[in-house]
C-alpha cells in the first residue's frame, strides 16, 4: 500500500480544487469555508495563502494570464496579490448557491459545477464557459452537490460526480463542447462513502475520491476498479496530477466536522505515489 506523505499541515476546514500549474511549478487549492487560495511549491515547499472576500469553490489558471476563480456570487478573473475580478454571474437567482470544483477539457472549455451551499435541495448544476463566451451555460442538473469534473486525455469523454447521488455519471464529450449519451459509469455503496473530486491518468483511468471513505480508487475506463490509495484523512477532496513528470498525487482533504484529536491530519494537503502518469488539463481559453 502506497503511504501519503503530507505536504502541509493546513488543517483546512474544506480542502478542495488540487491543481497542478507547469507553468509556476506550484500546486494550487482552496480552502472553501475558511475562503483563501493556497500556494505550495514544489521545488521547496514554500507555501502562500491569500484570504478571500467570500467563499472559493475553486482556482483555475487562465491562458491569458492569471486565474479564475469560483466564487459563491460567480466566476471572477483573479492576479496574486490583487483583488478578484468578478466576471460572470452564475445562478444570480439563486442566492443559497455557490460554485463548486471545475476542470477544463481539452479545448480549454471550462467545466464548474454549482450546488445549494446548505447542501438541502437540488439547487445546482453542471456548467459549460465556452473560451471567449460571453455567458456560462448549464448543460446537466439538477444536483444538491456538484463535484468532479474530469476529462479523459483524449477529450472524448466528460466525468461528472453526483455527490449525494452516489453516482458518477459519464457523457460522451463532443468537438463543440455538446454533451451526449449520460450514463452512469460508477456508483458508490455505504461502504464507500460519497464520490467527490476527480482526475484522470495519462491511460485514461480515473481516479475518485472518497469523502467519508479516507482514500482514493482508480476505476478503469470501462468503470471497473482497478486499485485504490488510502489516506490518513477520512474527508478526501480533490486529487491531481502533478510534479515535473506527472507521476505524483496531490490530494485535498477536509476537516469540516470531525474532532481534530481523533483526525490529527485532516484537512491536510497530501501526495501518494499511484503507479501511472498523469496529464495535465490546459488552461482556461481566452
Amino acid at each position: 500500500m502506497t503511504a501519503a506523505e503530507t505536504l502541509w499541515p493546513l488543517g483546512a476546514v474544506l480542502g478542495e480544487g488540487a491543481l497542478w500549474n507547469p507553468a509556476d511549478g506550484c500546486v494550487w487549492f482552496v480552502d472553501i469555508k475558511k475562503p483563501a487560495v493556497h500556494r505550495w511549491r514544489w521545488a521547496d515547499g514554500a507555501t502562500e495563502s491569500w484570504p478571500m472576500p467570500e467563499r472559493v469553490g475553486f482556482v483555475v489558471p487562465r491562458a491569458a494570464g492569471g486565474f479564475v476563480l469560483g466564487l459563491k456570487s460567480g466566476l471572477a478573473r483573479w492576479t496574486p496579490g490583487s483583488d478578484p475580478e468578478p466576471w460572470l454571474a452564475v445562478d444570480a437567482d439563486r442566492p443559497d448557491n455557490r460554485l463548486n470544483d471545475a476542470t477544463t477539457d481539452t479545448a480549454g472549455r471550462l467545466w464548474f459545477g454549482s450546488m445549494d451551499d446548505s447542501e438541502a435541495g437540488p439547487t445546482g448544476g453542471l456548467w459549460r464557459l465556452d473560451p471567449g463566451g460571453p455567458s456560462a451555460s448549464p448543460q446537466d442538473g439538477p444536483y444538491v452537490v456538484t463535484n468532479g469534473p474530469a476529462v479523459s486525455p483524449d477529450g472524448a469523454t466528460l466525468y461528472h460526480t453526483d455527490t449525494f447521488g452516489r453516482t458518477v455519471w459519464a457523457f460522451d464529450l463532443a468537438a463543440d463542447g455538446g454533451l451526449s449519451n449520460r450514463r452512469a459509469f460508477v456508483r458508490f455503496g455505504d461502504g464507500d462513502g460519497y464520490p467527490d473530486g476527480m482526475a484522470t491518468d495519462a491511460e485514461g483511468g480515473l481516479w475518485v475520491c472518497h469523502w467519508g471513505g479516507g482514500r482514493i480508487t482508480r476505476f478503469r475506463p470501462d468503470g471497473g476498479r482497478d486499485r485504490a490509495i488510502a489516506l490518513p484523512a477520512p474527508q478526501v477532496t480533490k486529487c491531481a496530477f502533478a510534479g515535473p513528470d506527472l507521476d505524483r498525487l496531490v490530494v485535498t482533504t477536509a476537516a469540516i466536522g470531525l474532532d481534530r484529536t481523533a483526525h490529527p491530519q485532516a484537512g491536510d494537503l497530501f501526495r501518494v505515489d499511484p503507479g501511472v502518469r498523469g496529464w495535465v488539463p490546459p488552461p482556461v481559453a481566452g
